[in-house]
């Protein structure tokens, strides 16, 4: 049986500014970096130290390389925030193209992209 998730691994082309994007831009903290030393450099983010769940950013044509099999597509994420109009104006102001807040049956919703163009969402909460 799960009980938790864990790591969510989101696979990107530039490790070094998905890293930038999600700590300046998000407010993220780096929990740890690994380097095996053959190529395979992976670097695990989250919220905040405490947090139960972290996403873990790999080389996407690293991977690519090593299982052709893996589905390198971005996942669908659902981020929450307590205060969702002053954390969407606070991604406008660093730049972070986001959409419009959006009234859906379960609450309210914008979208934001990264320096790639992969979008997620966050919810009030």
């Amino acid at each position: 049986m799960i009980n938790k998730i864990g790591q969510i691994m989101l696979y990107v082309n530039d490790q070094d500014a998905a890293v930038k994007f999600w700590t300046d831009k998000l407010g993220f903290v780096v929990n740890a970096e690994e380097d095996n030393g053959q190529g395979m450099r992976w670097i695990e983010i989250s919220p905040s130290k405490e947090s139960e769940t972290s996403i873990v950013l790999h080389n996407k044509e690293f991977v690519a390389k090593m299982s052709p099999g893996v589905n390198l597509g971005t996942p669908s994420l659902m981020f929450y925030s307590e205060n969702l109009e002053e954390f969407r104006s606070d991604l406008s102001n660093k730049n972070v193209f986001v959409g419009e807040i959006v009234n859906m049956p379960s609450g309210r919703v914008f979208n934001f992209a990264d320096d790639e163009e992969n979008y997620f969402a966050v919810m009030e909460k």
